[in-house]
């Protein structure tokens, strides 16, 4: 849900920093649901989750990442401020492709990132730490992710609004 405040949406948490398990949430059940559980050591970087009111190409929400200091729960819902995106493309084992974007927030709470405005402003290997997950994350799930550019906030922004 796209809030009136300029580049802030609302995100849903499904699976939380940290987590070795993707959680997903299942509307007809109203309940978020354990998908899978991710290979030994493989955890997410930051909170992942969705957009909701939207729709990627995929036919699910657009996807988060909420790149904060916390680590929150599966339903957490935190206001954050967009600041890119990561536009991927991903095939899937039957080697069908579509784009599968990553949008990137930041809380509104947070502290240690309270002056990020843009993807291009975070520290150091953060975007590349988030682009190694989901290759990894979806290289043991038998298919591949390719990142075919970085977004600043305002064209993030206009994709969130299209989806």
């Amino acid at each position: 849900m796209v809030n009136k405040k300029p580049k802030t949406v609302t995100a849903i948490v499904e699976s939380p920093k940290g987590c070795g398990y993707k959680y997903d949430y299942e509307p007809g059940i109203r309940r978020f649901k354990l998908k899978k559980i991710l290979p030994s050591g493989l955890v997410f970087p930051f909170d992942f989750g969705f957009v909701p009111g939207t729709k990627g190409e995929d036919g699910d929400p657009l996807d988060i990442i909420v790149i904060s200091e916390l680590a929150s729960f599966p339903g957490c819902a935190i206001d954050c401020r967009i600041i890119g995106a990561i536009v991927a493309e991903q095939t899937e084992r039957d080697g069908k492709s579509m784009r599968n974007d990553r949008f990137l927030g930041i809380p509104d709470v947070s502290q240690q990132f309270a002056e990020i405005g843009e993807a291009g402003a975070l520290p150091g290997g953060i975007l590349e730490q988030i682009e190694n997950f989901f290759k990894n994350y979806n290289r043991q799930a038998g298919k591949k992710f390719k990142v075919l550019d970085i977004l600043d906030a305002a064209k993030a922004v206009k994709l969130i609004k299209k989806g």
